[in-house]
Formats: C-alpha cells, sequence, structure tokens
C-alpha cells in the first residue's frame, strides 16, 4: 500500500453502486490504526471523509480529524494516491 513518513493505508475497500461513497479506508499512524475513513465522490471530485459518530443530539461528528491544514492535506494525499492506484 502507499505510505508517506509513518501514514500507511493498511485497506481499502471500494464499492460499486448509486451511493456518493466509494470507499472504506483504514490507516495506520504510527502505531495506531484509525479505522473508517471514507472516500466520497463531490462535485469537484473524491474527497477524504473523516471518520464520525452520532451523538445524543442526532448530529454527527468527526471522531478523528487533522490538527493542521497541512496534516490533513497529506493524510488526503496518501489515501487518495492509494485508491487511485487500485
Amino acid at each position: 500500500m502507499v505510505m508517506e513518513d509513518n501514514i500507511k493505508v493498511v485497506r481499502l475497500y471500494r464499492f460499486n453502486g448509486d451511493s456518493k461513497t466509494r470507499a472504506f479506508v483504514d490507516i495506520s499512524i504510527g502505531d495506531f490504526i484509525i479505522k473508517g475513513l471514507r472516500i466520497v465522490q463531490g462535485q469537484k471530485g473524491p474527497f477524504l471523509a473523516m471518520p464520525q459518530e452520532k451523538s445524543k443530539d442526532g448530529k454527527w461528528y468527526n471522531s478523528f480529524y487533522a490538527a493542521t491544514k497541512e496534516a490533513k492535506q497529506d493524510l488526503s494525499q496518501v489515501v487518495l494516491a492509494a485508491y487511485e492506484q487500485e
């Protein structure tokens, strides 16, 4: 799979069909694994969506997110490159 520094795509499961979700992705960052990232087809092309969980108020909130814009760009670049390769 694709790896940049300590970010590695460990699983990429593609979907075929009418859904805007194109794939589910699990990544590892160092010794930690984050599950449930999604590749979603948007108006400007595919983008990386973070894992979410529903709260008591019925809204969805990201359970994992990048601390900086650069970190999110790096993560998106690695995951989308893996998606394009397979």
